[in-house]
This record gives structure tokens, C-alpha cells and sequence, in this order.
């Protein structure tokens, strides 16, 4: 048996980080949505387990790893060849990681006959991280708590979006611990089409300077994703989108681009 598992990218139009707790954690609410830029999972009968990833600097203890482990601890696992295609970049805020988590458990049911319950699955997914519950909704969805509490949203209509990547990371636990310097309201719920992100108050300059670069190529708003430093730019068309790309290919700051467009929830979850 072999399935093949589309592992979609997520940007956040909306993201108010709560004081942290006496945990250390901070509580969020957010507005997740997936996009189309897709890593790619293909999990196939073996007989051993392994994982294998294209990517040389995917870390030994990955996502996908830790979700086989959890999930092998609930049901019983099957050997499994797991095999996993990145092309969402890392250390981004477009989930990747999560994604190829969730993408893993969603796909492994296939191999499992005693399937976990929804409430298990949800506890596997956001013991791995904080995003992946997500990813075994999509579409679009809020995001409340410190991430599990995810409610799924109607899909709206196809909204296409440049993503440029400066050549900086942004790794999320340095990111909250700059926030933690400032003082700022937690911001409530905004309306349906407001963008806003907290982490773009410690954003690097080269996340500021792609954001100006957006909004200068004619996106109708443009937003920090995550903790970075990937930036969207909502554009009117696709043929916008890519004209506004190969003006971004073209200046002199050594930016990663990609044209992607929202999808639904159903498009989020499909298997191959």
C-alpha cells in the first residue's frame, strides 16, 4: 500500500500573542489560513520502518518522526517507508513542519485498523506542536488557547498571495522572548479582513524591507506570517501576484518567492 500525502503551507492573517503564563507559554488567537505551497509525504508498507527526507538539513528528531513515535504509542503502527519532499521553506512561519506532522498522522490511518479517536489524534497533533492541530482542519480556521483550540472557518473565496522570504530566520522561541521585553495590549478579535501580527513589533529590518516591497508592487495588504520572516502580499489576481514576483526576482535583495492562492478545507485534507 502506498499513499501520498499533500502537505500544504499556512500563513496567519491574524496574530495577537497573550502575556505569558506562569508555564512560560503564551496564549494566542489567530486566524490561520492554507495556502498552496505544498511539502510532499509518501508513506508506503515496508518492511522496516524509515524516514527519509531530500532535505540535508532536516534534524533527526523531526515532526514527522516524533508524530510516528506518538502515534505508535496510541495504535499499532505498522512498518512504514516514509519519505518526505520539503519545498516549504524552514524557520518561516508557514508551518512546514507541522504540516508534514499532521500530514503523517492524517495519512497513516490508511495503515492503521484500530484508528485513534478524533480526541486522540488532536492530543498527538498538538503534543508535537502548536500548529498542527491545524493541519488536520485547514481551509481556513481560528486559532485560540495556546493553539489546540482550533475552529474551523467557511472557506472564502480564492485570495492569491505573493510570499517573500528575506534571508533571515526567525525561529519562534527567540521571537516570543523579544515580545516578552515589550509591554502591549493582547489584542481582540479583529474583523474579517483586518491583518495583524504581534511578532511584527520584533520583526528583522529584512522582514520590514519585503513588506514596503509588497506593498510597492501594488498588494492590497501585506502581513508578517508566524514569527517570520516570510511576509504575504495580498494581490487582486494571479497575474498580479506573478508580476509583482518577477519584479521581486529582479531587485537586488536576494529574496525567495513564491505565487500561491488560499484553499479550502477539502483541498487542505486531499490524499493522492
Amino acid at each position: 500500500m502506498k499513499v501520498v500525502v499533500p502537505c500544504p503551507a499556512k500563513v496567519n492573517l491574524f496574530l495577537a500573542v497573550g502575556p505569558r503564563d506562569s508555564r512560560g507559554y503564551h496564549p494566542i488567537r489567530t486566524v490561520f489560513q492554507a495556502v498552496s505551497l505544498f511539502d510532499t509525504l509518501t508513506i508506503e508498507s515496508s518492511d522496516h520502518t524509515e524516514f527519509v527526507c531530500d532535505w540535508p538539513g532536516m534534524p533527526k528528531d523531526n515532526t514527522v518522526v516524533k508524530a510516528m513515535r506518538l502515534l505508535s504509542e496510541v495504535v499499532r503502527l505498522p512498518k512504514v517507508r516514509v519519505v518526505l519532499q520539503k519545498r516549504i521553506p524552514d524557520k518561516s512561519g508557514l508551518g512546514g513542519g507541522s504540516s508534514d506532522a499532521a500530514g503523517f498522522l492524517r495519512g497513516a490511518m490508511a495503515f492503521v485498523k484500530a484508528k485513534p479517536t478524533e480526541a486522540e489524534l488532536r492530543d498527538i497533533a498538538f503534543a508535537i506542536g502548536a500548529d498542527v492541530p491545524f493541519f488536520l482542519v485547514g481551509g481556513r480556521a481560528r486559532g485560540e488557547g495556546y493553539g489546540e483550540v482550533v475552529t474551523p472557518l467557511e472557506d472564502p473565496p480564492e485570495q492569491w498571495m505573493l510570499i517573500v522570504r528575506p534571508p533571515v530566520d526567525c525561529p519562534t522561541g527567540p521571537a516570543y522572548s523579544r515580545l516578552d521585553e515589550l509591554e502591549y495590549p493582547w489584542m481582540d478579535w479583529g474583523g474579517s479582513d483586518e491583518l495583524y501580527n504581534d511578532f511584527e513589533r520584533v520583526m528583522p529590518t529584512e522582514c520590514l524591507l519585503a513588506k514596503h516591497r509588497l506593498l510597492g508592487l501594488g498588494a492590497q495588504g501585506a502581513l508578517l506570517t508566524g514569527s517570520g520572516s516570510a511576509v504575504l502580499g495580498l494581490f487582486p489576481s494571479k497575474q498580479s501576484a506573478l508580476r509583482a514576483k518577477r519584479s521581486v526576482e529582479n531587485c537586488k535583495d536576494p529574496f525567495s518567492a513564491w505565487v500561491v492562492k488560499s484553499i479550502t478545507g477539502k483541498e487542505s485534507l486531499r490524499l493522492a
